[in-house]
This record gives C-alpha cells, sequence and structure tokens, in this order.
C-alpha cells in the first residue's frame, strides 16, 4: 500500500514541476508588453479591434437615423426608415462575422481564387443591362425599387483574402522564373481595377489601387517594377481626370479658391460640409439637432456623414471616431507583425489599408483635403453593401488575428 502512494505522489510532483515552467513562461511572456509596449499586447490588439469595430458600427446606426430623418420625412417616408434598414444591414454584417471569425486561416486560403472569381463576376455584371447608375457612377446592380448590391465592396474583400495568397506563390517561384512569376496575379489585379474604372468610380478605385500597393510591396515585388507600375497608374488616373469636365473641375475646387457661381454647383457640397464642421465647435450642437441635414447636405448620410458627426458631436465626437480607426489599425498592424503564419499577417495588413485607408480617404474629402468622390466611411455611412462587406472583413481578421500563440491560447483557457 505505501508504493502506491509514493507513485502518485512522484507523478503529482511531476505535473508540480512543469506547472511551474509553464507559468512562469506565461508570466514572462505578459511582462514583456509593460510600459508602452502594453500598446503591442496581442490580446489588447485582438479585443481592441473587436470592440473599435463594435463602437464604430453601432454609433453608425445612431448617425444614420440623425442625419436621415429628415431626408427621409421630405420624401414622404418614416423618418425611421433608413435606420432601421441601416439596423438590418448591421444585423446581417453582425451574423457574417460571427460567421468569417470561425472558418480557420487554411480555408480562406483555398477558397481565396474562387472569391475573387465570384467578385469579377458580380462587378462585369455592372457594365450590363443590371447594372444601375448613381451619382454618375455605374457601380451597383439590381432591380431599383426592389434591391441594389455594390460588387465592388465584395472585391476589395476578395482581394485582401486572395491577393496575399497569390504574391506568396509569386515569390517563391520569384528566384526561377524572375519578375514573371507575379504575371498572373498582376493581370488578375489589373482586370479588377479596370472593371471598376469601367464603371467611372474613382473613389473605390483609389481604395483597390491602395490594397493594390500594399500587397505587391509586402509580398516581395521588385521595388523598381512596383514604382513602373504606379507610374502608368497615376498616368492613367491623370487622363481619366482630364476626360471629363465634371471630374477636372471637381478636382480643381479642391484645390483652388471657388467662385461664385461655383459655390452653387461643384463647391456646393464641400462648402457646407465645412459649414456642418465649424458648426459643431468644440462639443457639437447636440444629437438630432443638425441644421445642414435639412436638405442643404447633399449625401449627410453616406459619403457625407463625418461633416454630420462633427457638426452634432463637435471636435470631441470626430476625433473618437479618427481614434477609434487608429485602433483599428494599430492593432490590425501589430497583430499581423507578431503573426508567424505569412497568410495570416499579409491579409491583416491588406484589410487595414483597405478600412483605415477608405476611412481617412472619406474624412479627407469631407474636411476638404481631397476632391469629392463616392468613398463612405467605413462601418458608419448608410449602405448595407459597404457595411456588411466591412464586418465580414473584420470577422476575417479577427480568424487571423487568433493563429497568435497567446490568443490561442488564452480561447483554449476560456
Amino acid at each position: 500500500m505505501p508504493k502506491p502512494r509514493q507513485i502518485r505522489s512522484a507523478s503529482s510532483d511531476r505535473s508540480k514541476g512543469t506547472e511551474k515552467p509553464r507559468k512562469r513562461e506565461a508570466a514572462e511572456g505578459f511582462q514583456r508588453y509593460t510600459g508602452w509596449r502594453s500598446l503591442l499586447n496581442p490580446l489588447w490588439c485582438y479585443h481592441g479591434f473587436r470592440v473599435a469595430v463594435l463602437a464604430l458600427t453601432c454609433f453608425g446606426v445612431i448617425m444614420v437615423f440623425s442625419s436621415s430623418s429628415v431626408d427621409m420625412v421630405s420624401q414622404g417616408a418614416s423618418p425611421w426608415r433608413q435606420a432601421l434598414s441601416q439596423g438590418v444591414y448591421c444585423v446581417i454584417g453582425l451574423v457574417m462575422a460571427f460567421i468569417a471569425m470561425h472558418v480557420r486561416c487554411p480555408i480562406y486560403r483555398r477558397l481565396g481564387i474562387a472569391g475573387m472569381g465570384f467578385s469579377m463576376v458580380l462587378q462585369a455584371l455592372t457594365l450590363t443591362p443590371l447594372g444601375i447608375t448613381q451619382y454618375g457612377n455605374t457601380g451597383w446592380i439590381g432591380i431599383p425599387g426592389v434591391f441594389t448590391l455594390q460588387p465592388a465592396e465584395v472585391m476589395k474583400c476578395a482581394l485582401c483574402i486572395w491577393l496575399p495568397s497569390a504574391m506568396i506563390a509569386a515569390r517563391k517561384r520569384y528566384e526561377r522564373e524572375g519578375v514573371k512569376a507575379y504575371l498572373a496575379p498582376g493581370i488578375v489585379y489589373f482586370v479588377c481595377l479596370g472593371l471598376v474604372m469601367l464603371g467611372k468610380d474613382m473613389g473605390t478605385g483609389m481604395i483597390i489601387v491602395a490594397i493594390g500597393i500594399v500587397a505587391f510591396l509586402i509580398g516581395g515585388f521588385p521595388l523598381k517594377w512596383l514604382l513602373a507600375g504606379m507610374a502608368v497608374v497615376g498616368a492613367a488616373a491623370a487622363a481619366f481626370v482630364i476626360s471629363s469636365p465634371n471630374r477636372l473641375n471637381r478636382v480643381l475646387a479642391a484645390y483652388t479658391a471657388c467662385t461664385g457661381s461655383d459655390a452653387q454647383d461643384v463647391c456646393y457640397q464641400s462648402i457646407h460640409a465645412r459649414y456642418a464642421i465649424a458648426s459643431g465647435g468644440l462639443l457639437g450642437v447636440g444629437i438630432g439637432n443638425s441644421r445642414e441635414k435639412w436638405n442643404y447636405l447633399p449625401a449627410a448620410h453616406n459619403d457625407f456623414i463625418f461633416a454630420i458627426i462633427c457638426e452634432e458631436t463637435g471636435f470631441i465626437g470626430g476625433a473618437l471616431v479618427i481614434l477609434l480607426f487608429v485602433v483599428i489599425g494599430w492593432c490590425l498592424i501589430a497583430m499581423a507583425l507578431q503573426i508567424r503564419d505569412r497568410y495570416a499577417s499579409m491579409v491583416l495588413i491588406c484589410i487595414a489599408a483597405w478600412l483605415v485607408g477608405q476611412g481617412l480617404v472619406n474624412i479627407a474629402v469631407v474636411v476638404g483635403l481631397l476632391p469629392v468622390m463616392g468613398v463612405p466611411m467605413p462601418f458608419v455611412s448608410a449602405g448595407g453593401s459597404s457595411l456588411i462587406m466591412c464586418l465580414a472583413a473584420a470577422g476575417a481578421a479577427v480568424s487571423m488575428m487568433r493563429e497568435h500563440p497567446q490568443v490561442k491560447a488564452e480561447r483554449v483557457k476560456a
């Protein structure tokens, strides 16, 4: 009888001996993130990203109601109509985000090419009779009055999922094939960009260019060829602007003084956006009390919602929105730099270029740093396609973050 007790005692000693190094290793790992390094803590970034996305989404529903209620009433509809639609899109997007965050990283890598092909087919449909033109851009498909879909939003997400795997595969062949290894992904990418630009959507084209530059840069594409490609794209963009008097006038209006006639024409939207921002002051006029939403500022509930945010919540509210985008970008990049899986890391950086880049472009347009173009604010602006795909991308980003060992350990413990 004494012998079994000795065996149990020895086994318990061994288990205690193994637990101590694990605890000590975990404690040492946590101590690495003290002081300013706590900003790099993977667990804080993992949870901070989700909180920032959810905060922007909920705040967006509130601001869509506030900025659209007057417009809805003027159309003879319920003041809640746009807000209820946004709420439905929000629920759909959160469901998609929940599904996306439970899809494993290898599955995204395998299905990326299928998603890319599907998005290209959808975007090509905008050039058929199914295409719908709004604000001078043919970037929607659907049945007017029934449903509309903006395929470019699907394409942004597909590019962020597929391009990293294509770049990794090309990088492996680069030493053997040279720059030709990048030919196939380059052709697919430029076809995507061309399909968007055929719809005359310069704002969306700018975001897709940003995603492409980031993906090719971190994917090992030779810098001299990347700079040459950027020069070609820049020249094509200049020709695209010059070919349309309307687009050229909008660019000139952003960087030159507006005349009296321009103030009622090409400068009208940007001028009233600045009126809204100036009216807000430090603390704003209060949610629901905007003056510019009374049919003075066009697109107040989508592309120019940031102006209404600044008017109703002031400099403080606008700064908090910018801070949330900074948190999203910081968390995505910080996690990307710490994850060993190269594919997951590249996907996170591409999603950061999309979400944060588009948010900053939207803000730059509203404050007058960029010409007026149709770029919605991610998670905030009214619109089903943008909100649903942004939330789906956020879910995919959470899935990639779960490749980090500390995040995996926390989820196992939970």
